[in-house]
């Protein structure tokens, strides 16, 4: 697969599937903005909950490379177990805010900066299991993730007549930061035997950008081990 002259947007870049999806984008022949809450080492600075932050990021990202193709809504944060009738208002909020309201601020200014540009383009937008199945102690967690594969379906709809494909990955518990903590207890979920790893996830990013899977749009595309079968 060959993305060869394509630029490419990843948000959540500095670690875990973020950081994956980056150097497998980069290694297709992508030039690759990856950003980040934090700056680091070729990561620049966005708060993606924040419509100013996002549009930055895409015009800079214009300015720069002269188009956007692919845009990755990655950046995601987990969600603590509190039952839900002591949930917080302010933790369901944030969670919505980073893991859900995010997707739509990049998936606006993406289908901004594309339709602009007039040849279309791929926004993938990062779910989970918990995109089509619940999980006890994530309400909010679940009810973004399935908002992503809402708003995926939606954008793909409207988007298309533009040549622009929405497409959604759903991965499984992926070795990543993300679950530190929770190997031992989420690995007999997956039948497959194993966790993910955050490799094999960039490479279904990379098919899902590239013109091979150019027939494919406003979908989820489950890479969980088997998680959702049972």
């Amino acid at each position: 697969m060959s993305l060869a002259g394509k630029v490419a947007i990843v948000t959540g870049a500095a670690s875990g599937i973020g950081a994956a999806c980056v150097e497998r984008l980069a290694a297709d022949g992508a030039r690759v903005c990856g950003s980040d809450l934090q700056p680091a080492a070729n990561i620049v600075a966005c708060d993606v909950t924040s419509e100013d932050a996002m549009r930055d990021l895409v015009d800079r990202t214009v300015a720069k490379y002269g188009r956007l193709d692919i845009m990755v809504n990655n950046a995601g944060i987990g969600e603590s177990s509190i039952p839900i009738d002591e949930k917080p208002a302010a933790k369901w909020q944030k969670i919505i805010d980073t893991n859900l309201t995010s997707v739509f601020y990049g998936l606006k200014h993406a289908a901004r900066a594309m339709k602009r540009q007039g040849t279309g383009g791929v926004i993938i937008n990062m779910s989970s299991i918990l995109g089509s199945v619940g999980m006890t102690g994530a309400p909010a967690y679940v009810a973004a993730k399935h908002g992503v594969i809402g708003l995926t379906k939606e954008a793909a709809l409207e988007l298309a007549a533009s040549k622009i494909r929405v497409v959604a990955v759903q991965p499984a518990f992926i070795k990543t930061p993300l679950i530190k903590g929770m190997e031992a207890s989420v690995l007999p979920l997956h039948p497959i035997g194993r966790l993910g790893e955050a490799s094999e996830v960039a490479a279904l990013v990379a098919f899902l950008a590239s013109d091979e899977a150019g027939f494919v749009t406003g979908a989820g595309y489950l890479i969980d081990g088997g998680y959702t079968a049972q």
